[in-house]
């Protein structure tokens, strides 16, 4: 009886002086993704972001800070489709992280998993920033969501394992929550289908393409161009035509060319808040949406 105690006693120690498993190092381009890995991974992920809300994803600076984080990550998770081409092959390379390089299991581009919206039918730079692979902005339909959590969650267990069954429990109790706030949303949302827009960059059409809402002009002349008080002024004198109800930009965006537009044309300017964190409200992934659809419905009141 003694030695099946001191053995069971042994293990006990053995256990507690084990090692806890190390949660996945996970660097994510944009936050809505940094926001997706903790709700899929939990306590087994420690997750952060490259860019915040209040930044063009298009544009980033590799500090050195930036590169150590991602020298020790374990897996990037990107929009990609180009939206990261201007600083994330760079920041990779400086890293000499090899396995979060594009082709190795580390490296995830969500834009890989959903339909996709924009594709031209051909490449002509002159029509500024024109992305071959479609829009990159895919974060703005929840649908999309669903698709790269499935994705990602499989992904996690590659990674990880001894922690798949885990992954596989919160995508679950992700999804359930998910599909139930996508009704809702969708309910809410519904006299939005049909109304018009003129938005700042063309970063929304995900966004319209799932509310059934239409463009009908944008800020900037080319996408990737500034506005120009000339093409505004064109952009008003079009809207004498061909009406619009909302002008929309993203939060990280400059807000005087929209105002500029509101102001003139007497219709609302909304900001939508485009990515987690961009505001108070927007704190998570279903904040976020919930945010869009109230900003959007009050709005086109």
């Amino acid at each position: 009886m003694q030695r099946k105690l001191f053995a069971a006693a042994l293990l006990a120690l053995a256990a507690l002086a084990a090692p806890a498993a190390q949660a996945l190092n996970v660097l994510a381009c944009e936050p809505e993704w940094e926001a997706l890995a903790n709700e899929l991974g939990g306590d087994k992920v420690k997750a952060s972001s490259a860019t915040n809300a209040l930044q063009d994803p298009h544009r980033v600076e590799a500090r050195p800070g930036l590169i150590a984080r991602t020298r020790n990550a374990d897996l990037l998770v990107c929009s990609g489709l180009e939206l990261e081409a201007g600083w994330l092959p760079v920041l990779v390379q400086q890293s000499g992280n090899g396995k979060i390089a594009p082709g190795q299991p580390g490296h995830f581009e969500a834009g890989s998993f959903v339909p996709r919206l924009d594709v031209p039918s051909r490449l002509d730079r002159s029509e500024g920033d024109v992305h071959a692979a479609g829009n990159p902005h895919i974060q703005q339909d929840p649908h999309n969501i669903a698709l790269v959590a499935a994705a990602l969650s499989k992904r996690l267990a590659e990674l990880d394992p001894a922690d798949a069954a885990y992954f596989q429990a919160r995508l679950k109790d992700f999804t359930a929550r998910w599909s139930a706030a996508m009704l809702r949303w969708e309910k809410q949302a519904a006299p939005l289908r049909g109304v018009a827009v003129v938005e700042h960059h063309k970063n929304m059409e995900y966004l319209l393409h799932w509310l059934g809402m239409h463009q009908v002009g944008t800020l900037e002349p080319k996408p990737g161009v500034e506005p120009s008080a000339a093409h505004l002024a064109e952009l008003l004198n079009q809207l004498q035509r061909q009406p619009a109800k909302l002008v929309l930009r993203a939060a990280y965006q400059d807000p005087r060319a929209s105002q500029w537009l509101s102001e003139r044309a007497r219709i609302p300017a909304v900001v939508v808040p485009f990515t987690v964190g961009a505001d108070e409200q927007s704190k998570n992934l279903f904040a976020l949406f919930d945010a869009t659809v109230q900003r959007l419905t009050e709005a086109a009141k």
